[in-house]
């Protein structure tokens, strides 16, 4: 450490100072420590607790991903087919496929950099600082954001039906702003309940989707409503069969995502190199599963027309139609709470996301975003930028796509492409696998990234295909946003 600093803290042994200056000595040390490693050119060997089995990641991961967006997504697959439902189910495969094998090769990554935890560590281990850099200012400003303010709604979105509201009425977007200043509420003074209320919602959030599958499945075939779905289309969809897969395919990318935050369990995972890949596939697996049986039974319940033709209440009525009034409507309670299990996952992780940034001497004033607070161990600031990032992204959900268009061409699905952008900045992660990753065998070096290179592709593919010129304007957004980021990297760099 600097000289200046050593007296400073030999002055504070001695004399304790005041809690302000604990905390600024304490964001000094934190910084030069960063910036040491990162010039020395290592990362501080990770010397967290090996406390998870096999079984326990297999249930975070199911936990991480299993959330709001099957209900939410289930009847936009089913507007989009027009009703096939052989269709949607093809597209719920094919979605759940990519997961599981973009999935499968992140395990790989896992294994392979035992000491690295959470996305932008992987694309700096695989790419490089600036790239990682950019990955940052993406899930800042753009992902994390993004997906939780469709989170607030989604959950405003199901509390409003059960209540009698319409969904892009005034009470809907009040109940959405106050989900979302209430989870951050939570993650920001209490992360402790945060995390409990999290695990509660792991468990809540299954029932309502296995009791609609298995039940709904099983009365279906007694019935004939579920032959009669699978062999009836409701409507013709424009473009054809195959229009209608790539659409119904981009829509599962929201309720699939969420796998990749499960890789950083690795590091307190027991015999990680074994159990990590097998609880990414199986779990993923379990997810694909869930969802596939999800749907079927959904469909089990009444016609594909009159859950098309019910709107955001189709859900809703399936329930009450499978399990009576009361019973329905309790189900359909727990859906509410699953959609606010997701949301303060993500605000979790969209309150953390610029410390993320600024833990690596970089983005705009880094010093201001390394402070932790002293109660409630929280980056106090990088979750104020979080939770007014998310305002922005709500208040730009609400006018692109529930009312009349407020920005005019610049109007696209928040909920939907910033997650496929994702997939293709995965892209040059696993080329750089076949090209270092030299110790691996054939199978993992090649065939798999060549894999998650097509799956990421197909899904670029399914985007253009399902929002035309949407994705034009987006890209417009989205490099505007990621321009703004380039000078704080300089000034990083020259600090570093």
């Amino acid at each position: 450490l600097p000289l200046a600093l050593q007296n400073r803290l030999s002055k504070a042994l001695t004399f304790p100072p005041a809690s302000h200056t604990i905390v600024k000595i304490r964001r000094e040390v934190a910084a030069i420590c960063v910036t040491s490693s990162k010039k020395e050119g290592f990362i501080v060997e990770n010397s967290m607790q090996k406390r998870y089995g096999l079984f326990t990641a297999i249930s975070m991961v199911v936990g991480i991903v299993i959330g709001s967006g099957v209900f939410f997504k289930a009847e936009k697959i089913l507007t989009a087919t027009g009703g096939n439902l052989p269709l949607g189910i093809l597209a719920w495969a094919i979605g759940g496929l990519i997961m599981i094998i973009c999935a499968y090769m992140f395990s790989i990554l896992a294994t392979r950099y035992a000491h690295v935890n959470g996305l932008v560590d992987y694309a700096e281990a695989l790419v490089g600082k600036r790239y990682a850099y950019y990955m940052g200012w993406f899930t800042t400003f753009i992902y994390f954001p993004a997906m939780t303010s469709v989170l607030a709604w989604v959950s405003a979105r199901y509390l409003g039906v059960l209540c009698g509201f319409d969904i892009t009425g005034g009470p809907v977007m009040v109940l959405a702003c106050l989900f979302l200043v209430g989870s951050y509420a939570v993650n920001a003074l209490s992360p402790i309940l945060a995390g409990k209320f999290q695990v509660a919602t792991t468990v809540i959030k299954l029932i309502p989707l296995l009791l609609m599958g298995i039940v709904g499945t099983i009365v279906g075939l007694a019935n004939g409503t579920t032959i009669e779905n699978f062999t009836t289309v409701v409507t013709t969809v424009e473009g054809g069969n195959g229009h209608a897969l790539f659409t119904a395919v981009a829509a599962t990318a929201f309720a699939y995502e969420g796998w990749i935050i499960a890789t950083s369990i690795n590091a307190e995972l027991k015999n990680a190199r074994r159990n990590l890949p097998i609880a990414l596939v199986i779990g993923t697996l379990i997810v694909a599963l869930t969802y596939i049986l999800y749907y079927i039974g959904l469909s089990g319940s009444v016609s594909n027309a009159e859950i098309m033709a019910g709107g955001e209440a189709g859900a809703k009525l399936a329930f009450e139609k499978i399990f009576g009034r009361a019973a329905g409507v309790g189900l359909f309670v727990l859906v509410v709470v699953s959609c606010l299990g997701t949301l303060n996952g993500l605000m979790l992780a969209a309150t953390r996301s610029l410390y993320s940034v600024a833990a690596r001497g970089n983005g705009p004033k880094p010093e201001a975003f390394l402070g932790i607070d002293q109660y409630t161990n929280m980056p106090a600031n990088s979750a104020i930028v979080g939770v007014l990032m998310c305002a922005v992204w709500l208040t730009y959900f609400y006018g692109a796509n529930l009312t009349e268009g407020w920005f005019g061409p610049f109007c696209f699905d928040s909920s939907e492409l910033p997650i496929i952008t994702l997939y293709a900045l995965y892209i040059p992660m696993f080329l750089n696998v076949m090209r270092r990753e030299k110790e691996l065998n054939a199978f993992h070096r090649y065939v798999m990234p060549v894999l998650s290179i097509v799956c990421c592709i197909f899904f670029c593919v399914a985007a253009v295909v399902s929002h035309g010129k949407a994705v034009l304007y987006y890209l417009i957004v989205f490099a505007v946003i990621m321009a703004l980021a380039i000078p704080f990297y300089r000034q990083g760099k020259e600090k570093t």
